[in-house]
């Protein structure tokens, strides 16, 4: 099954092929893997790390797939050897860049935090996206983006999380202002929520065009 993977020198184009669905997709909202020098599969988030690249769509079951079907074996053309916990490593990473992001924009002084400077940028036009803490309520989230319905909304970080971020005891709402680190936000959620286990975590959506890796 060779035609499952496409040769580096194939890796120049703008769209890159899962070597199990045969779907082409935008590099930036997909899982790209390499084979380390030990032999064994590695989750490359950045798409940065040499080597021949495996390049899977942004779901938990192509993952599982291809770690039970043998598909990264036969992609690199060599036995290799595959985690057990794969899923969880890109579900992990990916919650880590996200976390990242926000926390570059906070920074950067793109980003704000508590629900009423959330809700003033919403109501003024300011926030390109919004993220509200996983385990915070439904009924809030509802209040906040009340009026702003084609907001997106992210929920995949803990308010412990954006507490961390902020410096502060308990964050639930944040809000990202229009630029390169909110679109990134948006490609990591994208990708995130195919892989997380429990569904979907951002229950809004919004075009995918334009993404760009986080760390580029």
């Amino acid at each position: 099954m060779g035609g499952d993977f496409l040769p580096e020198t194939e890796e120049k184009g703008n769209l890159r092929r899962c070597a199990v669905t045969r779907e082409e997709g935008e590099p930036s909202l997909m899982i790209r893997f390499v084979i380390s020098p030990s032999g064994e599969v590695v989750p490359d988030l950045d798409a940065r790390l040499p080597g021949r690249g495996i390049w899977l769509s942004p779901r938990r079951d192509v993952i599982e797939q291809a770690r039970a079907r043998g598909v990264f074996s036969r992609a690199a053309r060599q036995q290799v050897k595959v985690p057990e916990d794969i899923v969880a490593r890109v579900e992990t990473g990916l919650l880590r860049r996200m976390s990242e992001l926000v926390g570059l924009a906070r920074r950067a002084g793109q980003a704000t935090s508590g629900f009423m400077k959330v809700r003033e940028w919403l109501v003024q036009r300011k926030a390109a996206i919004v993220v509200h803490a996983l385990d915070g309520s439904r009924e809030e989230r509802e209040r906040l983006v009340s009026g702003q319905r084609d907001i997106p909304v992210v929920e995949a970080l803990s308010s412990e999380d954006l507490a961390k971020i902020f410096g502060r005891e308990r964050v639930v709402n944040v809000a990202l202002s229009a630029g390169g680190l909110a679109q990134r936000l948006r490609c990591e959620n994208k990708r995130f929520t195919g892989v997380a286990e429990g569904g979907p975590r951002m229950p809004r959506t919004f075009p995918a065009h334009g993404c760009e890796q986080a760390g580029q």
